[in-house]
């Protein structure tokens, strides 16, 4: 049997998630992890989330709610672990090898940092938020890391690893590869008001949302402005609501079309067949879900095993590391 390639995927914790992360990443780790090719770690960026908020008060809870949400959805610890990056030493060791190796002029290159401080409006920015990418190689390397899922908009932060990778060989001896960056298609799913979906503006559908909620919450989203009323003709292609049809929906996705171009089906009554689609999809997470908020034992022990298995191959990496730099 061919060697299983390892990925290493991860988020920062941000508390509950929403159809757009299921739709943006969480679907396609589930894809992986099921294809039988992969072997899977899954990270709670937890020093992460520290580069663009330092209040770190309502991290232990967020971690929680986003790992009752990684399993919800379909995450096997058992096959993918699952651990914290702070509770994991070796990340921040082999992140400070790492920063001797590349120049701040490099970093400041970076066009994905350009775009985040231009789009979040950041003012002077840290040293470790320049850095970002530096910690982001450790993560990968740690643990030989060698197919990274990522969007088109990544790819500079892949290569910054693969450099990296291949300066440290280069100066010490091979110990890393040089992962490869799979390029996937990320679905971006709209919020309710059409912009990105997210908690913060108030236009996302939890993956834990209640049915009643998700039906509430449907009515607020926006339509074709130019159909007003039943009988108008609609135009789906420019529509959110049919948006989530093809995504949740697509055994009726043909019927919905016609129904709405043609004016015989209303904005209100579309809206609603969505919301019920969506609660069906949404069903069986809700359970799992359930079934994990009802034992917490159980959740601390899938982390702690998590850890336990990531912090084996973190520690035998930084051995070789130190063994290849003559400082073991």
């Amino acid at each position: 049997m061919p060697e299983k390639k390892i990925i290493l995927s991860g988020m920062r914790p941000t508390g509950k998630l929403h159809l757009g992360h299921w739709a943006g990443a969480l679907e396609n780790w589930v894809a992986l992890q099921n294809d039988g090719g992969y072997s899977n770690f899954h990270l709670v960026a937890d020093y992460h989330a520290l580069t663009t908020n330092l209040d770190s008060s309502h991290i232990c809870d967020y971690t929680i709610d986003m790992l009752l949400d990684w399993l919800a959805a379909g995450i096997d610890p058992e096959h993918s672990p699952i651990f914290r990056q702070s509770q994991i030493k070796e990340h921040t060791e082999l992140h400070l090898v790492f920063s001797m190796l590349i120049t701040t002029a490099r970093l400041e290159r970076n066009p994905t940092l350009k775009e985040q401080v231009r789009d979040l409006n950041l003012g002077p920015i840290s040293y470790g938020y320049l850095g970002y990418p530096v910690l982001q190689a450790a993560d990968i390397l740690l643990y030989k890391g060698e197919v990274v899922p990522v969007g088109e908009d990544q790819l500079s932060h892949i290569e910054i690893t693969r450099e990296i990778a291949r300066d440290f060989n280069r100066q010490y001896g091979v110990v890393f590869p040089e992962p490869a960056a799979k390029l996937t298609k990320f679905s971006r799913l709209p919020g309710l008001d059409g912009k990105k979906m997210s908690k913060s503006l108030d236009n996302a559908i939890l993956l834990s949302e209640s049915p009643e909620d998700v039906r509430t919450k449907m009515k607020k989203a926006v339509t074709d402005p130019q159909k007003i009323r039943k009988g108008d003709p609609g135009r789906p292609d420019i529509c959110l609501v049919f948006t989530y049809h093809q995504k949740f929906n697509q055994s009726e996705e043909q019927e919905i079309r016609k129904g709405c171009e043609s004016g015989q089906l209303g904005c209100v009554d579309c809206k609603m067949r969505a919301a019920e689609k969506i609660n069906q999809f949404l069903e069986p997470f809700r359970e799992r879900r359930k079934h994990y908020e009802q034992r917490p034992d159980e959740v601390r022990k899938i982390l702690d095993e998590g850890e336990s298995k990531a912090r084996a191959a973190a520690q035998k990496t930084m051995k070789e590391v130190h063994e290849a730099m003559k400082i073991g």
